[in-house]
């Protein structure tokens, strides 16, 4: 399994709004190759800041993903969201044990 952590703060108050977005999200990347889930979460003690947790079946299937459909998959982004600079980090991991 190959899972792809994403991480970032929002900055103006466009938190709710990104929840909703996540909430009502489309599910675009639900029925692409090797996708297995997303998870979203936000840290009890900071509520502007995301942690999205995608897995996949494999490496290739997440880049495939990326390559050719991840603009489209963002397009229910809040308008006017802004990040807190430098906040933005992507992280990859092998699933070690379940």
């Amino acid at each position: 399994m190959y899972i792809a952590m994403s991480q970032f703060e929002v900055a103006n108050g466009m938190a709710a709004d990104v929840k909703e977005a996540f909430v009502r999200r489309p599910h675009l990347v639900d029925h692409e190759k090797g996708f297995l889930g997303m998870k979203v979460f936000t840290p009890q003690e900071n509520g502007n800041e995301f942690w999205v947790m995608t897995t996949w079946t494999d490496e290739t299937s997440y880049k495939e993903w990326y390559k050719e459909h991840m603009k489209a998959s963002h397009e229910g982004i809040p308008k006017g969201l802004k990040l807190v600079p430098g906040s933005l980090k992507i992280r990859f991991f092998d699933m070690v044990s379940d």
